[in-house]
C-alpha cells in the first residue's frame, strides 16, 4: 500500500491508480490497513450524501453537480454504492455507466462500491473510504446510496449535508413520514420538476417542514437535472448548509456518530460467531433459557 503522500501526488496529477488500489485493499480487509488509516490527517472537505428512490435521477443530478463544481476548479470524489451482484458480490457499476462523461476527467474520481448486503444503503467501510478521500486532496466528496427507506438513513450519520432526491409522484404524506425523510434530509431536491404537479409537490414538502418546525434545518429545491435547471440554486443551498454545518457542535455530533459506528464494528469483529452459535444450540434446549441472560455472557 502506497503512502498518503504518493496517493495525493497522483490525485493532483489526475492519476487515480494508487488511490483505486488503496480503496480495494481497505474494502477487502480494513483491519490490515489499520496503521495506514491511523496515519491519515483528513481535511474538512464536505461529504455530501445523496439518497432517494430508484428512478429519481440521482446519478443525473450528481453529473450536473460535478459539472458546476469542476467549473469552479474543484476536485470531486464520488462513491456510488450499488447493490451487490448475486454472482460475485461486487458492484453492478450502474452509476459509473450513467456518469461516464466524467469517468476519465482529471478532476473527478468515481468509484462504484458494492453494498455487500450492508444495511443502511452504504458500504461497511464507508467511514474509512471517505476519510481517505478527505486526506487525498479532494474538495468535495459525494456519497450516493442504493435507495431510500427505513434502512437507508445511515447516510445522514456520515454526511455533512444530506440531499433527498424525489420526483413529483414520489408518494403520499403517510409514506413520506414513515420513511423518516423529515428527519434525515437537509435539502429536499424535487427533481424532474417539468412533470405535472411538481410545484404543488414542492409546496407540500415545504408545508410539512413548517408543521414539523424543520424549516431552519431543511430546505426545498426544484431541479430538472437532465437540462441543468436549478443546479445553481442547489449548489447555493449546499454552500449555505455547509456554512451552518461547519459549526463546532455540528462537527462534534457527526464525528461522535462516526466514532460510535467504528467502535461497534470493531466490537462485532471480536465476536466468534461459531462459538456463539454452538453455545446457543446447547442453551436453547434448557427450559430456563432466556435470550437476554444468554446474550449478556458475550458482552
Amino acid at each position: 500500500m502506497q503512502s498518503i503522500e504518493q496517493i495525493k501526488q497522483g490525485v493532483e496529477a489526475g492519476n487515480f491508480l494508487a488511490l483505486a488500489k488503496t480503496i480495494s485493499a481497505i474494502e477487502n480487509d480494513a483491519n490490515k490497513a489499520t496503521d495506514f488509516l491511523e496515519s491519515l490527517r483528513p481535511s474538512l472537505a464536505p461529504i455530501i450524501g445523496i439518497t432517494g428512490p430508484p428512478g429519481a435521477g440521482k446519478s443525473t443530478l450528481i453529473a450536473s453537480l460535478i459539472q458546476a463544481w469542476v467549473e469552479e476548479g474543484k476536485r470531486i470524489a464520488v462513491l456510488s454504492v450499488d447493490p451487490s451482484s448475486p454472482f460475485h458480490q461486487g458492484a453492478i457499476l450502474g452509476d459509473r455507466i450513467r456518469m461516464r462523461e466524467w469517468y476519465l476527467h482529471p478532476q473527478v474520481f468515481i468509484r462504484s462500491l458494492a453494498s455487500r448486503g450492508h444495511l443502511g444503503g452504504l458500504n461497511a467501510t464507508t467511514i474509512e473510504l471517505t476519510t481517505l478521500l478527505q486526506s487525498a486532496g479532494f474538495d468535495i466528496i459525494i456519497l450516493e446510496t442504493v435507495g431510500v427507506g427505513q434502512s437507508e438513513v445511515e447516510v445522514a450519520a456520515l454526511a455533512d449535508t444530506t440531499l433527498v432526491v424525489l420526483v413529483p409522484e414520489a408518494g403520499d404524506d403517510i409514506q413520506m413520514m414513515k420513511s423518516g425523510l423529515m428527519e434525515v434530509a437537509d435539502i429536499f431536491v424535487v427533481n424532474k420538476s417539468d412533470r405535472p404537479d411538481a410545484n404543488a409537490f414542492a409546496s407540500h414538502i415545504q408545508q410539512m417542514l413548517i408543521e414539523n418546525h424543520a424549516t431552519e434545518k431543511a430546505s426545498v429545491v426544484q431541479t430538472i437535472a437532465s437540462q441543468k435547471e436549478g443546479i445553481e440554486t442547489l449548489v447555493a443551498a449546499i454552500k449555505h448548509h455547509q456554512a451552518l454545518a461547519n459549526h463546532v457542535s455540528s462537527k462534534k455530533k457527526l464525528l461522535l456518530s462516526k466514532t460510535m459506528q467504528l467502535i461497534v464494528a470493531k466490537k462485532m469483529q471480536q465476536l466468534n460467531y461459531t462459538e456463539i452459535e454452538e453455545a446457543l444450540s446447547e442453551a436453547m434446549q434448557t427450559s430456563s433459557f432466556n435470550i437476554f441472560e444468554f446474550a449478556k455472557k458475550f458482552f
